[in-house]
């Protein structure tokens, strides 16, 4: 039995299901029962319940893309703030491989920057590096702080709700894993942008939530709501049927040119054809003519001979 719906809020120690339920993420099992053990969200996938933190630190994982924050400039390396209690170091190898540079004036502290994790060591420390699209520093904005186990409600299915705030504050939008975000754009499309994103922070577990942005983004930016999708008729839609007659027209007129084409080839095959009967007599006279010759050749032969 779970006591417990999807999404519902839910305080430590709180009791949510059964033994007969698998204990997740965020939950342990005490007495048979599966119990919570943080503040925050039910997330139930079949017979496994775990439970969702409200608020939460960045733990990096290989492939990840964050925004950090140069803390510090070593020798050959630069210290980065990531958003989590775990350090990120950005080598120099990454940006310029074996070239020596004074790193200081290629990213200084302070600088914001756009990156990937390429590695995690044992203790959590993150190789950052910079190959990828967009990759690199970033030039004014503002960067907005929000729970990491908030940003794919940020982002929305397939991208849905980013595009959307892009689409209509104009502002260019970067999304880190780790739960920094940056925003550039008009000043005022700057700060709605960012009460948009805490406003989504805030509101990730309710329904409905995608309509309610979009309407405060029309209201902020238009001064009016939306206006209602109207589904088109079907009418508008639906294809012509085929002419099953002009097809039926067609072929017979296919079929009595292909019938005029062969009575055509026939007749000129026909008067091209020699008559057998001419052939044959022409043959005989020609024989008959040839021994004609033939016999007064020998009678003259003969008499020539005689004479002699």
């Amino acid at each position: 039995m779970i006591y417990v719906e999807n999404k519902d809020l839910v305080i430590p120690g709180q009791v949510l299901a059964d033994d007969e339920y698998y204990s997740g993420r965020g939950t342990f099992k005490e007495n048979g029962k599966v119990c919570s053990s943080l503040m925050g969200l039910v997330s139930l996938r079949n017979k496994k319940i775990r439970v969702i933190p409200l608020k939460s630190k960045y733990v990096p994982k290989k492939g990840d893309v964050v925004i950090g924050k140069i803390n510090d400039v070593r020798f050959s390396m630069w210290d980065v703030d990531i958003n989590s209690p775990y350090s990120g170091i950005l080598p120099a190898f990454e940006v310029f491989g074996r070239e020596k540079k004074e790193l200081n004036k290629v990213y200084d502290v302070g600088d914001v920057l756009f990156l990937r994790v390429v590695d995690v060591d044992e203790i959590k420390k993150a190789k950052l590096g910079l190959k990828g699209r967009g990759m690199g520093k970033f030039k004014g904005g503002i960067i907005v702080d929000i729970a990491p186990t908030k940003v794919p409600r940020l982002i929305g299915k397939k991208g849905s709700m980013i595009n959307m705030i892009k689409d209509k504050t104009k502002c260019k939008i970067v999304v880190g894993q780790n739960g920094l975000v940056w925003v550039k754009g008009d000043g005022d499309m700057e700060q709605l942008t960012k009460n948009v994103i805490h406003l989504i922070e805030a509101e990730a577990h309710t329904s409905g939530l995608t309509n309610k942005i979009k309407n405060k983004l029309y209201l902020a930016i238009d001064g009016e709501l939306p206006p209602e999708e109207v589904p088109e008729e079907e009418e508008e839609f639906v294809l012509e049927k085929p002419k099953l007659q002009n097809f039926k027209e067609e072929l017979e007129q296919e079929e009595k040119e292909a019938e005029e084409k062969e009575a055509e080839e026939s007749e000129d095959e026909k008067e091209d054809k020699p008559n057998i009967a001419e052939v044959i007599e022409e043959i005989k006279r020609k024989n008959k003519k040839d021994n004609t010759l033939s016999y007064g050749d020998n009678s003259n032969n003969s008499f020539i001979l005689n004479n002699k």
